[in-house]
């Protein structure tokens, strides 16, 4: 077991490769569906649903990583200034550049109503539906140099009391509305949103438990997630019907810390990395005198390119997968040409390739380089 104060012991590569892929699988599935649930569409729904409720992990994976790098002890002393200045910067850029993008998206390619107010509403919650993640990472940022106090000073059995708080707050009593015709009051709990996530990052850095138990546990999650969804809208159907998928349900939580904890097993890289879903440059101070990688394998090296690239690969990768579900190239693959047991998988290789593909060729451009995030 590696304590705190031995540094740094997370394989980012490989966790942010996870989640990205992972996010991509969840909206390639979205499409290869409807939401009609009928005895022609089940089999294809049930599909779906499984695949969805395994991408889903991509999410908390990447902010459980996001708290395990942020809130280590060792960045207390880091000035609240040069925290913001590092991470505004690359961030504030991306997002202006990736939504003039989705905004012609939009206009030119949707066909939306060129307004006013949709400007005004893209900018302040997002032109397109994945840039709600910029959004909630921003908010973890406001908090954490208050949050790196808290998680410095405090001994674990109080995170255990946060977390607990938390999980009761977000998890448990959602559960019980959604199954009991009673209803408490949610000003009870206030710890509620994804600061929960934020914190387990760094807590689960010292927890252990062996890969069966953890593969075992991400099976349960997964299967009480999918099974939770398919009952629930042949039950109650309506807006409750992805209750088990969301975020923040109990089998989503259970799934995704397992997950994490499993590939945190798996041998540290040589090199540490300061951020998640935002690529540190190469002139970050947070990277300076850092060892240099020896030789790699190609699996590692693959590893390293899309890690390096999650950002850009998060903001463009719903063009890709638009593009080829919609037929904007004269063809099209989507549940309606493909089983969806082979075409979910299938869609989320070629979109992960093809977005790299893109970002790699974009950054070929100096300008743009810096833009594309």
């Amino acid at each position: 077991m590696l304590s705190r104060e031995r540094g740094l012991s997370v394989p980012v590569d490989l966790i942010r490769t996870v989640a990205i892929v992972g996010v991509i699988l969840l909206h390639s599935a979205n499409d290869l569906t409807n939401q009609q649930m009928n005895w022609f569409e089940i089999y294809r729904w049930t599909t779906v649903d499984v695949y969805q409720s395994l991408g889903r992990m991509g999410v908390p994976l990447f902010i459980l990583l996001t708290g395990a790098l942020l809130l280590q002890p060792s960045k207390l002393n880091e000035p609240v200034r040069v925290f913001f200045k590092k991470r505004v910067a690359r961030l504030g850029l991306a997002f202006t550049f990736w939504s003039v993008i989705y905004f012609l998206w939009d206009f030119l390619v949707e066909h939306q109503a060129f307004t006013a107010s949709a400007v005004i509403n893209g900018v302040l919650n997002g032109p397109y539906y994945q840039f709600w993640y910029l959004y909630m990472i921003a908010g973890l940022y406001l908090i954490t140099p208050i949050v790196r106090v808290v998680i410095a000073h405090a001994d674990r059995n109080l995170i255990k009391y946060f977390i607990a708080i938390w999980f009761l707050g977000v998890a448990i009593v959602p559960l019980l509305t959604l199954l009991t015709p009673y209803q408490l009051d949610s000003n009870v709990f206030t710890v509620t949103g994804y600061v929960g996530y934020f914190v387990l990052g760094t807590f689960l850095l010292s927890v252990r438990i062996n890969r069966s138990t953890l593969a075992i546990l991400i099976a349960v999650g997964t299967a009480l997630t999918a099974i939770g969804t398919y009952l629930i809208a042949w039950t109650v159907g309506g807006g409750e019907m992805y209750y088990f998928q969301e975020y923040l349900s109990p089998t989503m939580i259970l799934a995704s810390v397992m997950l994490f904890l499993l590939l945190n097993t798996f041998q540290q890289p040589k090199t540490p990395q300061i951020q998640t879903l935002v690529t540190p440059n190469e002139k970050d101070p947070d990277l300076q005198n850092l060892p240099k990688p020896n030789n790699q394998s190609p699996t590692r090296k693959l590893l390293k390119l899309i890690s390096e690239n999650t950002l850009p690969l998060f903001l463009l990768h719903v063009i890709v997968l638009e593009t080829i579900q919609r037929g904007y190239l004269g063809f099209a693959l989507n549940g309606n040409v493909i089983n969806s047991i082979i075409g979910v998988p299938l869609m989320t290789v070629i979109v992960l390739f093809v977005s790299l593909g893109i970002v790699l060729v974009l950054k070929k451009v100096p300008i743009v380089k810096i833009l594309i995030g």
